[in-house]
């Protein structure tokens, strides 16, 4: 609906016309005119369902104690990988294949 919009937008500031026949909608005189607008507010409304539920969905999940996000490494493996990084017994690579710890995420948690 958001693309119908902006096609009947574009359309509009090139001094042309939609019409359709099917539905028997014409913006070429002021009857058909407000069409347009009523689209517009109706994906307007749209998307204001579309925000809500997913505030809501977030809500209910917190509630419930659900985080939302991609799950949070094991904390016993963040531990070994620091433990073996403060070494400085093995490289990267190591850590990585024995904790399954990336390199970015090890920094990230070095930071905190």
């Amino acid at each position: 609906t958001r693309h119908l919009v902006e096609l009947i937008e574009n359309i509009d500031r090139k001094g042309a016309y939609f019409q359709s026949l099917t539905e028997g909608i014409d913006t070429s005189n002021t009857a058909g005119y407000p069409f347009g607008y009523i689209v517009n507010h109706l994906v307007n409304f749209q998307s204001d369902v579309i925000s809500e539920k997913t505030k809501k969905g977030l809500y209910e999940a917190k509630q419930k104690g659900i985080t939302p996000g991609r799950p949070r490494k094991p904390d016993e493996n963040v531990k070994r990988a620091i433990v073996m990084y403060q070494s400085g017994e093995y490289s990267l690579a190591q850590i990585k294949d024995e904790t399954g710890i990336s390199k970015s995420t090890l920094y990230r948690y070095l930071e905190n």
